[in-house]
């Protein structure tokens, strides 16, 4: 279909950003709507690297398979260990369900090619204006369609033309790629700092000789967060991280505030990933969030096409969001507001480490769409009070 007057195509649904969660909003709207015109439009050509610490959580792959894109993973080797601490208080433990380390460079091409094997049609193009109109969406005067998902990250157009006033607390990270040493081989090593929370370093063996290292703490304060500062930050917590290092880049995160529904208005243009501001204010994890939230959108716009109402997908899409993450959203604002105080931290790592159905609770909340448990409050509860009578 062409608008009138202009010869411009009108597009079923227009994706704004190729990421994970754009790339699985074209596959949901495709598994959903065979027969849908979709485009995918993003500024870079593919593969390309994206700052993050590469992980991949199970839960990732539940959203995947049923969008027939379980596959991203074959080849890359599973890790089934979790090491975690505070000073000198420690947690090891096997999660009961494995996550991979995957490039960025390889994981979002690969779900690209899925996208575009499904009948997305994928355009190298920056947007840089989004404006509604009576009709449709416009898109830098180039390209129209009846719905937009804006899955164009923490900068996102999408959500300054939908969203103008959100402004989400941020976290600064940095990330690299280093040789895994002996006692890093098959595991997750989270080590907590002493800087604004959330603040931590990591190591996350890829299984192919390298592993994802990096450190990252709450933006916005008062001192001045430098490069040189975060590479020292994560020397100091996990050494021998910095030297053999290589592709340094840092990188804001959005951080998700308590729950979610006003960063989505109603209307045709929908939000996914860290376009939504959607990244975990505990851990900074956020391709789960991407990829669910960017499969909820492309079946919401699916949904609204379908009985002719495309101005209904925003209210679809705040509704399954708020259905699947709200109350996982409120914990985790919960747990990052208690988070800033390392006692609490150290009760954590205790608690998991005394009863390991709370670590597999603090796997859940930090990876997943896991809750404060009965049993974690209870376990921090303990805790703290031990520590207060030592």
């Amino acid at each position: 279909m062409s608008e009138p007057g202009t010869g411009r195509q009108v597009w079923d649904v227009a994706v704004i950003g190729a990421g994970p969660a754009g790339a699985c909003a074209a596959l949901a709207v495709l598994a959903t709507a065979p027969d849908a015109r979709v485009l995918l439009l993003d500024r870079a050509e593919f593969p390309r690297d994206k700052v993050c610490g590469d992980g991949i959580a199970p839960h990732v792959l539940d959203v995947l398979r049923g969008l027939g894109a379980g596959d991203v993973v074959d080849g890359w080797t599973p890790l089934q260990w979790l090491d975690l601490s505070q000073a000198d208080r420690r947690v090891q433990g096997r999660m009961n369900r494995p996550v991979w380390v995957i490039p960025r460079e390889i994981f979002d091409a690969r779900l690209v090619d899925h996208a575009v094997a499904a009948g997305a049609a994928l355009v190298r193009h920056h947007v840089r204006s989004v404006r509604q109109e009576q009709d449709g969406v416009l898109l830098d005067n180039s390209f129209a369609a009846r719905v937009v998902v804006g899955a164009d990250g923490v900068y996102s157009v999408a959500c300054t033309a939908a969203a103008p006033t959100r402004q989400p607390r941020r976290a600064i990270a940095i990330r690299g790629y280093a040789p895994t040493t002996p006692e890093r081989r098959g595991k997750q090593i989270i080590r907590y700092g002493d800087r604004p929370q959330p603040s931590y370093a990591w190591a996350f063996d890829r299984g192919d000789g390298l592993s994802n290292v990096g450190y990252g703490e709450l933006a916005g304060g008062e001192a001045r967060v430098s490069r040189g500062l975060l590479l020292d930050q994560l020397e100091r917590l996990v050494p021998d991280s910095v030297p053999d290092g290589s592709a340094w880049r840092a990188h804001h995160l959005p951080l998700s505030g308590w729950g979610w529904g006003g960063e989505q208005p109603d209307g045709p243009v929908l939000l996914a990933g860290d376009a939504a501001g959607l990244v975990n204010p505990m851990t900074g994890e956020g391709i789960y969030y991407a990829v669910a939230t960017g499969a909820l959108a492309g079946r919401a716009a699916a949904a609204a096409l379908g009985v002719g109402r495309p101005e209904d997908a925003g209210r679809r899409h705040r509704t399954a969001v708020r259905r699947l993450l709200g109350t996982h959203l409120r914990h985790t604002w919960v747990t990052a507001r208690l988070a800033r105080r390392p006692r609490v931290v150290d009760a954590g790592i205790g608690a998991a480490a005394a009863d390991r159905r709370i670590f597999d609770d603090l796997v859940e909340l930090g990876l997943g769409d896991g809750r404060i448990t009965p049993r974690l409050a209870g376990g921090l509860g303990r805790q703290l009070l031990r520590a207060a009578r030592s």
